[in-house]
């Protein structure tokens, strides 16, 4: 490899790194009460020059350009700079090197920050922490992947210390009806387009569950998080028992009437559906069961559930 493209590379992997953990030490800082928008700005910085550090190691051509017969004319700054590919476009190419989940995490936050642009929501700082967890953990994983392990980011973060306990009520106050509309309608509109395989990924989005108690060994007396196999026994009968969903997934009414129509009860119609939902005044907000998004009502999974029971105790009316 050319001693200048060696050297580009280490470069844009140093300035990739640094907006990376600076990114982390906004979102960390409890001085800042926006954080999404300079998170988001910041880590589209360090993914876009470890793409091109990738890329230039590659060596493919990540430089916008026209062709013109045998030659290639350069796009170009009004001072004379070339214009290099956007995220967008790093991702789009043929041979990213990133996963599914990873590259969709990556353009939901493209697609939020177009949204937030010149918005004050705090409350979407806590409501997709779980996709800002995820894009970090994705970058730590692939920076190491790609340059090897001395650049992983690990070495230098540690969990935040908190100044009061951490409550499950704490953590769950995140509401959508505190997000601005079109947010709202931006998270809805990309989450129906992805897979239950991509929502479930821990690339796409990283929650955790934090338990305090005291501990009985002391080799273990001085961590504050100890970690459990989400594989484990243990595990799966704390998610059985604690799990719950900040992000519902949501159903339009036709999505809910197919569904049923699918579990054999091909008699239950759009007009049954609404039929049910009006004696049980189920749109009440209150009542947990849906929200309003940018003028569509969608319905959550504890309402297709309670349809289906529903349908199930009148089997003879729908089948």
């Amino acid at each position: 490899m050319p001693r200048t493209v060696h050297s580009i590379t280490n470069q844009l992997v140093a300035q990739s790194r640094a907006a990376a953990l600076t990114a982390v030490q906004v979102f960390n800082n409890p001085l800042v009460e926006f954080k999404s928008e300079t998170f988001i700005v910041l880590m589209n910085i360090a993914w876009t020059y470890l793409l091109h550090a990738h890329y230039r190691r590659a060596g493919v051509e990540y430089r916008y350009f026209e062709p013109r017969g045998k030659r290639r004319y350069y796009a170009r700054s009004a001072h004379g700079a070339f214009r290099y590919w956007s995220l967008r476009d790093c991702l789009a190419y043929r041979d990213c090197p990133l996963d599914g989940p990873t590259a969709k995490n990556l353009g939901f936050l493209i697609g939020l920050r177009d949204e937030i642009t010149h918005h004050m929501s705090p409350v979407l700082d806590h409501y997709v922490s779980a996709r800002y967890q995820a894009c970090l953990l994705n970058y730590n994983y692939y920076v190491k992947q790609l340059f090897g392990d001395r650049h992983g980011l690990d070495q230098h973060l540690s969990y935040s210390l908190q100044l009061q306990r951490i409550s499950r009520d704490q953590l769950v106050t995140p509401k959508e009806a505190g997000l601005p509309g079109n947010v709202r309608s931006y998270i809805a509109a990309f989450d129906s387009t992805l897979t239950t395989e991509d929502l479930n990924s821990d690339r796409f989005a990283y929650s955790m569950l934090f338990i305090p108690r005291l501990v009985g060994k002391r080799a273990q007396a001085d961590e504050v998080i100890e970690f459990v196999k989400a594989d484990s026994d243990m595990a799966q009968q704390l998610n059985a028992l604690m799990f719950k969903e900040v992000e519902r997934p949501k159903f339009l009414p036709k999505d809910v009437v197919q569904q049923m129509r699918d579990q054999g009860y091909q008699w239950f119609s759009m007009h049954s559906h609404t039929q049910l939902w009006q004696s049980l005044g189920a749109k009440d907000p209150t009542r947990g069961w849906g929200v309003r998004v940018a003028g569509h009502w969608y319905w959550y999974q504890s309402w297709v559930d309670l349809v289906r029971q529903h349908c199930q105790n009148n089997a003879p009316m729908y089948s």
